[in-house]
């Protein structure tokens, strides 16, 4: 096990009674490990706000895929950001909408590129990029 720092913290009593009420829903066995996991979520959000970082994520869409030249488009963007997409999954939800999922790894400033361009596609009806750590900066 890694060694640990322990450290005092001061927090007025209705957030700390707030806070042990979202541990428990979340099932963190403890204060100092949900404490740990959102000091690290925090750090990933700073780290994929750094443009050079290397990340890893998912690009996910839902589209109708009868909407004029759509497919076509949304290829050829994949084709341009070819060494990011490390891989796709098509989902057919029903006759006219597709779902697909992108997972992306590469540096943040391409990912949201990546993403900005597929989501705001005509055609495109909902869109999300996530991004994560690659983990490799983590504690």
């Amino acid at each position: 096990m890694d060694e640990l720092t322990r450290f005092g913290v001061s927090i007025p009593p209705l957030l700390l009674e707030k806070f042990d009420r979202l541990i428990k829903e979340k099932g963190y066995p403890s204060r100092s490990e949900a404490l740990r996991d959102m000091i690290r979520d925090h750090l990933v959000e700073q780290e994929w706000e750094s443009d050079e970082r290397e990340v890893v994520g998912t690009v996910t869409l839902i589209y109708d895929h009868h909407s004029s030249n759509l497919l076509q488009l949304l290829n050829e963007i994949q084709h341009q950001y070819q060494p990011l997409i490390v891989s796709t999954l098509h989902v057919h939800l029903d006759h006219h909408h597709c779902l697909e999922v992108l997972v992306i790894k590469g540096p943040a400033q391409e990912a949201r590129q990546i993403s900005s361009r597929l989501i705001s596609m005509k055609g495109v009806k909902h869109g999300k990029l996530t991004i994560t750590s690659t983990g490799k900066e983590l504690p």
